[in-house]
C-alpha cells in the first residue's frame, strides 16, 4: 500500500485567498513524499494543490504571496499534522491551520469547520530517497 503526504517546509504557496468563509492556500509547488508499506525507500514529487478550510475564522492578516512555507500545523478534528498534510484529506468537524513562511514574520492562523486538500495536474518525479543517503 502506498502513502503520500505533502512536506510543508519548502512547499511554495502562490496565494492565500479568503472568499466569504472559505480560505484557500494555493500551492504552486507542493513537495510530496510517497512511500510503500514495508519499504524503507521513498520518492519525492511535486504537484500543484490547494488546502481549503470552510467556515473559517482568520486570526490576524492574510499573508501576501508568493511565499515559501517554513512549516506548521494542520488540524483535523483530534489529529494535528506537523509539517505535513496527508493525501487524501477531506473532513468535516474542527479544522485548523497555523503556517509559518520563510523570510517573513507573516503567519497564517485560522480555525474552521471543514478541511479538504485538492491536488491538480499530474505529480512530477524529483528524486528517490534512500535511507542513510
Amino acid at each position: 500500500m502506498e502513502s503520500s503526504s505533502i512536506e510543508l517546509p519548502g512547499s511554495e504557496v502562490e496565494a492565500c485567498v479568503l472568499e466569504g468563509d472559505r480560505l484557500s492556500v494555493r500551492f504552486s509547488r507542493a513537495f510530496i513524499v510517497k512511500s510503500m508499506t514495508g519499504s524503507a525507500e521513498r520518492t519525492r514529487w511535486h504537484q500543484r494543490g490547494e488546502l481549503i478550510l470552510g467556515g473559517v475564522a482568520l486570526e490576524g492578516d492574510l499573508p501576501q504571496g508568493p511565499l515559501v512555507c517554513a512549516g506548521g500545523d494542520v488540524g483535523e478534528n483530534v489529529y494535528t499534522y506537523r509539517d505535513m498534510i496527508p493525501i487524501p484529506l477531506d473532513s468535516r468537524g474542527r479544522a485548523s491551520c497555523n503556517l509559518r513562511f520563510a523570510g517573513t514574520d507573516q503567519r497564517l492562523v485560522a480555525q474552521g469547520d471543514s478541511v479538504m486538500l485538492r491536488m491538480f495536474d499530474v505529480p512530477k518525479y524529483i528524486e528517490h530517497l534512500r535511507p542513510g543517503a
